[in-house]
């Protein structure tokens, strides 16, 4: 297992190797899950309590589910949209669009639908599962932002260029995800990976931190709690990196995400 970092000041000579590599980066890009979320009070799903404990995603996160029973499935979103409609982004959200906006982030790839990163003023960021801002027409592929009081609304909205119904402009189960190529693009430069608030369990996504690794670029985590990238193993991490073993994570900075990256993004930009 990685040795952890859980004092984040300069004196910490773990923190400041950590930083020093960082500031050395020539396309860094960060990954992000529910995690970096939760302190802005949006539940990650599969916790206890979270939606999947009241809505079974096979019975109302699928598309087959939504095509079937878009009225029984919408009352899924609109429990999303409930606990999305006061979120505010944390000083981690804020951690990574200083980070860019000083020329140290290169991109977000998040696996959140919530709109933070953007709320908080980054630029680049590419949504993997989609956003939940939108809506998106199943029959002409028309997306247009959405109104509040579309998702509080009994049924679906109708497209307003063809007239079939709208479905979430986010990923449901049986679904693709986006923008992969411009994903690999950043994968194949990346140098410096920070996942941050992500077990990084969820593929594609999953398969990232370990395809950076066997680049020989470095990754830094931000969690809570070890995960299987900070105690390493066999499986799946091996089958996409080359290692059969040993940890992923170069320096895993541990603890709420909103004092650690603030901290490091801090330290990084000299401020």
């Amino acid at each position: 297992m990685v040795e952890s970092i859980s004092s984040f000041t300069m004196e910490d000579s773990l923190f400041a190797e950590a930083v020093k590599a960082y500031r050395e980066a020539k396309h860094p890009v960060s990954i992000t899950g529910a995690g970096i979320s939760v302190e802005s009070g949006i539940p990650d799903f599969r916790s206890p309590g979270g939606l999947w404990s009241v809505f079974d995603p096979q019975e109302y996160a699928t598309i087959d589910a939504f095509i079937d029973t878009p009225e029984k499935a919408w009352k899924l979103y609109r429990a999303i949209a409930e606990k999305l409609r006061e979120a505010k982004p944390n000083p981690a959200h804020e951690a990574l669009a200083r980070l860019e906006a000083a020329g140290h982030l290169a991109a977000i790839v998040t696996q959140n639908i919530d709109n933070l990163h953007q709320d908080a003023g980054s630029k680049s960021v590419i949504e993997v599962h989609g956003d939940h801002g939108h809506l998106q027409c199943l029959k002409c592929n028309t997306v247009e932002p959405a109104e509040e009081s579309q998702w509080f609304a009994e049924k679906p909205a109708a497209c307003g260029k063809c007239g079939s119904i709208m479905k979430p402009n986010v990923v449901l189960f049986g679904e693709g995800v986006r923008r992969m190529a411009e994903i690999q693009k950043h994968l194949e430069l990346c140098d410096a990976l920070l996942v941050v608030g992500t077990s990084a369990q969820v593929h594609p996504v999953a398969s990232f931190p370990a395809l950076v690794k066997a680049r020989g670029g470095q990754v830094y985590e931000f969690n809570i709690e070890e995960t299987a990238l900070t105690h390493g193993g066999s499986g799946l991490f091996g089958i996409f990196s080359g290692f059969s073993t040993g940890p992923i994570t170069d320096y895993f900075l541990k603890g709420s995400a909103s004092e650690s990256l603030d901290a490091f993004a801090s330290a990084v930009i000299g401020k």
